[in-house]
């Protein structure tokens, strides 16, 4: 015969009244904190930044694994980015591109990129008004854009 184990819930427990009203502030201030920041980063996108110091617009299309470069402006080629290089120009490529998908836009409009004031540069998308900062990613992926920026450049000469 099996023998039957009796388990008591203790259903009297009670939580500490000082534990709940710090688990409601949390939650209150957690939701605060993410109202401003929201609104932090509404503002930021709204502000109006200096011009850069110099720009291009470009366009990006897969071409049997490469990444071909043109320039927006004259449809010119400016790089072809060989297949399995360039890993992180692929993936923020790859994110503005998944943005625009979840959009429904399609994938044919350019991209800026800039050289700011700073000597920072930035990757936007005017579709989506998505702005990357490219500084962010450290000076080796940095250069990698800086490379297309070049590029670009010569190419409106």
């Amino acid at each position: 015969m099996a023998a039957y184990h009796h388990v008591s819930h203790h259903h009297d427990q009670k939580i500490p009244r000082p534990v709940l009203i710090g688990a409601g502030a949390l939650m209150a201030l957690s939701l605060v904190f993410a109202g401003v920041s929201r609104q932090s980063l509404q503002a930021e996108r709204a502000r109006p930044r200096p011009a850069p110091l110099e720009s291009v617009t470009l366009s990006f299309e897969d071409r049997a694994g490469a990444v071909v470069v043109f320039d927006a402006t004259s449809g010119r080629e400016v790089i072809s980015l060989a297949p399995n290089s360039n890993g992180f120009v692929r993936g923020v490529l790859r994110g503005f591109f998944r943005e625009r998908k979840l959009e429904s836009l399609g994938r044919e409009a350019s991209f800026v990129l800039a050289r700011e004031a700073d000597g920072r540069l930035s990757l936007e998308d005017k579709q989506t008004g998505r702005r990357v900062d490219l500084n962010a990613f450290g000076p080796d992926n940095t250069a990698a854009f800086a490379q297309l920026l070049d590029a670009g450049r010569r190419a409106q000469r």
